[in-house]
């Protein structure tokens, strides 16, 4: 598969992907504004915050990574028709640097959410109550939206990886025979 075209493709599935964070971020934002005009209890009431919150920060993440990931597809073209190895090189690079960042966030996001159930069972005021459940759902969505993003990362690279080793192996063929 062509270089460019590989990584358009990536790009544009990430697109794709980082439209759940809008979509997860207007279903807080609905549960907020539902929680506020129909909550009659404390538990319902003590919602009205957290949801917001959770809506107004996936919206954040959602709109921020929509919009690097649309100029992305946008830089790629005249990146790889300016230079092409650098293009490359630049690729590997920046995938290898994302799968280390999911190290991380698959470490880290589980033990947030332990902390969070804790939360729930060691304090039972409505207000902690709504703030742990509301932070368990984003993490949660965090987890599957990265979780899929992590995989087609993995593939890139691994693609990118394939590549430079077809490019090694016509060029040792060519050498070999000339």
């Amino acid at each position: 598969m062509d270089l460019l075209k590989l990584s358009i493709e990536w790009a544009k599935a990430e697109v794709f992907s980082t439209r759940f964070f809008i979509f997860f971020a207007i279903g807080f934002l609905i549960a907020s504004v539902g929680f506020w005009q129909l909550g009659k209890t404390d538990l319902a009431k003590a919602y009205i915050i957290p949801t917001l919150v959770a809506g107004i920060l996936l919206l954040i993440i959602g709109s921020g990574t929509n919009y690097t990931n649309i100029q992305r597809v946008k830089q790629f073209e005249k990146d790889f028709n300016t230079d092409k190895t650098a293009f490359y090189k630049s690729e590997i690079e920046r995938s290898e640097s994302t799968l280390k960042q999911f190290i991380v966030v698959f470490k880290v996001v589980p033990i947030l959410i332990i902390v969070a159930a804790l939360l729930i069972l060691f304090i039972n005021t409505p207000t902690w109550r709504a703030i742990s459940v509301t932070t368990i759902s984003i993490l949660i969505v965090i987890l599957l939206i990265d979780g899929n993003a992590q995989s087609r990362i993995k593939n890139y690279h691994k693609e990118l990886k394939l590549m430079d080793l077809k490019n090694e192996i016509k060029n040792n063929y060519i050498q070999q025979y000339l």
